[in-house]
């Protein structure tokens, strides 16, 4: 008999690639949840006839953030992304903040999605089959399934992913197809592409709702420790994951105006929400395929749902790594390589906050989804303005002969000031997020859990530098393990 370590403290290498991660970031983005419900939202709320274009422009603003984010994913191989990056750019305080900024970030886009999956779930069950439940039910379902996936091996969970992208990436084509071929008025209108439309009224509102939708895209580097090249497997996937989403949003979301005529768009969107998409499906494609349409817009959702779990999980799992939270966290199943102690605990979290919202008799959609949200969408941007900022402070200090001027400066530079413009137009217009009936004081309120996040972050960063050094010069570096703890105790089972 021999006994053998059921968990590990390291992620399995080598299993992923290039299309395995184009699949995660692109997943996380939902392109059938953001042209369902984020482009008809834009519309409804912001009345800008050239919204479209926003996506392209957002697009190369990310593009340009891709540049440094890329060149100096390298260098830094560490599932914490952002978290290491701002660590080894700014300095291990930052580093800690940024660590806790991000977790609230994405748990908050992850946690609120349930919201979303629960009460477009529930609708679909009783109007095809009359099984009517509340919808926390059904959002309960899909965190369970969530929960096993994400402790299952990540090729699972990418194949998962691939095979509900791919679909649901088809149903936004038969709808751009099927609105472009169906024009309002008999012509198609080029309205919606028209740059004096963009910049006109609504164009705060616009790009606070564009930026969300691109959220994801930048989780390549969270799996960066598992793919086969780290040196060039983020970089390429990201370049990808930013190409695809800004030209099919900016696509989808022109073709909407076509189908509507862009001076109906926001009303046909005030009145109808999906069910433009949906609808439009149905009258030109028959109901079968908006059927499928609205099955695969529940995929999307719950797509994202695991892709953001993912994430979490290995924010958790590099935290805990590196004693900057508790170490067992750290632990990794030794057959699948997943990190199953953050995947448990991100499950464990997302019950609690939903449950409280149950409670709370709050409304899933109005309320979860659009909350939580919105406090992603304002710490991600600030995240990836951090994170520009570090990839100068980085190659100051470490100058790489193969790192182009360009790379490690002026597009890094270029990108802090982008993203700070895009962070004041987000926080000036997030009311624009907020449903019709909500408090006044959430316009502030919500921005300012990531601002609590962050400085909670720094103030544990601090004691950890006065009380625990070793833990603080580790931070950001990865697989250092820096001090023994008893929570490392594995353990065994007998064989």
């Amino acid at each position: 008999m021999s006994s053998s370590s059921a968990l590990e403290t390291g992620l399995r290498r080598g299993r992923l690639g290039t299309v395995h991660l184009v699949f995660f970031t692109v997943a996380a983005s939902a392109p059938l949840t953001v042209v369902g419900g984020g482009i008809t939202t834009m519309y409804a709320v912001s009345g800008n006839v050239g919204a479209a274009l926003s996506y392209v422009v957002l697009a190369a603003i990310l593009a340009v953030f891709a540049v440094g984010y890329a060149a100096m994913s390298r260098f830094v191989s560490n599932a914490g992304a952002f978290y290491s990056y701002i660590a080894n750019g700014l300095g291990r305080a930052g580093g800690v903040s940024g660590s806790f900024l991000a977790l609230a970030s994405y748990n908050a886009i992850q946690i609120g999605l349930y919201g979303l999956f629960g009460a477009i779930f529930g609708e679909f069950m009783a109007t095809k089959f009359g099984v009517d439940q509340q919808w926390w039910v059904w959002a309960l379902v899909g965190l369970a399934v969530v929960g096993l996936l994400g402790v299952l091996q990540v090729d699972l969970n990418a194949t998962v992913l691939a095979v509900l992208l791919i679909l649901e990436c088809l149903a936004v084509v038969v709808f751009d197809v099927v609105s472009v071929g169906n024009p309002a008025g008999g012509s198609v209108s080029f309205a919606g592409l028209d740059p004096g439309n963009l910049f006109a009224a609504g164009l705060g509102a616009v790009l606070a709702l564009g930026i969300a939708s691109f959220t994801g895209f930048e989780s390549g580097a969270i799996y960066s420790e598992e793919v086969r090249d780290p040196r060039r497997t983020v970089a390429r996937a990201t370049y990808v994951a930013v190409a695809f989403t800004g030209a099919f949003y900016a696509f989808s979301a022109w073709a909407l105006t076509v189908v509507t005529g862009p001076e109906n768009a926001q009303a046909a969107a005030i009145e109808a929400g999906p069910g433009v998409v949906f609808g439009t499906l149905a009258e030109y494609s028959g109901s079968t395929v908006a059927d499928l349409a609205n099955v695969l817009f529940i995929t999307s959702v719950l797509a994202a749902l695991l892709s953001f779990h993912n994430g979490v999980a290995r924010y958790l799992f590099a935290l805990g790594r590196e004693r900057v939270l508790p170490a067992f966290l750290s632990q990794t199943g030794v057959r699948t390589g997943a990190p199953v102690a953050g995947s448990l605990a991100q499950t464990v979290l997302a019950l609690g906050v939903v449950l409280a919202f149950v409670l709370a008799d709050r409304h899933p959609v109005l309320d979860l989804f659009t909350w939580l949200s919105g406090v992603s969408a304002v710490g991600v941007v600030l995240l990836m303005t951090l994170t520009s900022a570090s990839v100068v402070g980085f190659f100051r200090r470490s100058p790489a002969a193969e790192v182009s001027t360009w790379q490690r400066l002026v597009a890094p530079a270029l990108a802090t000031v982008l993203l700070s413009a895009v962070l004041v137009v987000l926080l000036v217009n997030f009311d624009a997020l907020l449903a019709p009936g909500n408090p006044s004081y959430l316009a502030w309120l919500l921005p300012s859990v990531t601002l609590v996040a962050a400085l909670l972050g720094l103030g544990w960063g601090l004691l950890l530098r006065a009380n625990r050094p070793a833990v603080y010069e580790a931070v950001g570096r990865g697989a250092a393990d820096p001090e023994p703890a008893v929570e490392d105790t594995e353990l065994t089972l007998t064989r």
